[in-house]
């Protein structure tokens, strides 16, 4: 499979929630774009062209290029809430439940750090009412890491004085994978979770789970 027909089957999986499929190709055509040239400096009619669309048939979908922005920061969003839930929601010590969130968390940073960086970095361009609504979500996500943080420092796995504090180290250290990761770069989204993982037991002072690389 050529790099084109790859892309454009990942980007099928990651947006298969979107309907019809003219939404859908609007959507991750604006993820590049955005991405790439950031959100202030693409056009419309930029999003159309890579969509193989006129910027006419983008206005049937999509009233504003705000409102793409929001369909795509609330399906990341949605998702990085799933992560941490799971996460949080597992049977298993808090060292597990920890190493587990940050390895899928900062993974799924990797895998779709196109989108990841759209969502992370775009925030301040949404209107009041969509930034207020996807800040609630990234509240949420941090609420459950706070609470596995929280947790192994009330049963004395962890060693950690300043819960808050550790909980968004954290957050920002997962977060800035889809900053500086690259499809080329010598590790792979897996390699960078399990390494993210252990750096993070490292950090509040765990022991790592058998089985562990590190």
């Amino acid at each position: 499979m050529g790099a084109a027909a790859r892309r454009a089957a990942e980007e099928h999986e990651e947006w298969a929630g979107v309907t019809p499929d003219a939404a859908r190709r609007l959507v991750a055509a604006a993820v590049r774009a955005f991405a790439e040239r950031g959100y202030h400096a693409t056009t419309t009619r930029d999003i159309a062209g890579r969509a193989g669309m006129s910027p006419a048939a983008l206005y049937i979908h999509y009233k504003t290029k705000e409102e793409l922005l929001y369909r795509i920061s609330g399906i990341g969003h949605e998702k990085a809430l799933r992560i941490m839930g799971a996460a949080a929601e597992a049977e298993g010590s808090a060292t597990e439940r920890l190493r587990d969130a940050v390895r899928t968390f900062a993974r799924w940073h990797a895998e779709h750090h196109t989108t990841a960086r759209v969502i992370q970095y775009e925030l301040q361009a949404l209107s009041p009412a969509h930034y207020t609504e996807i800040a609630g979500l990234r509240r949420r996500t941090d609420r459950l890491l706070r609470q596995i943080v929280q947790d192994g420092a009330d049963s004395g796995e962890f060693r950690v004085d300043d819960v808050p504090g550790t909980t968004l180290a954290v957050l920002s250290l997962c977060v800035d994978v889809a900053r500086w990761f690259s499809a080329d770069g010598p590790r792979t989204p897996d390699e960078v979770g399990t390494l993210y993982a252990d750096l993070v037991l490292r950090m509040v002072g765990a022991r790592p789970p058998t089985g562990s690389s590190g």
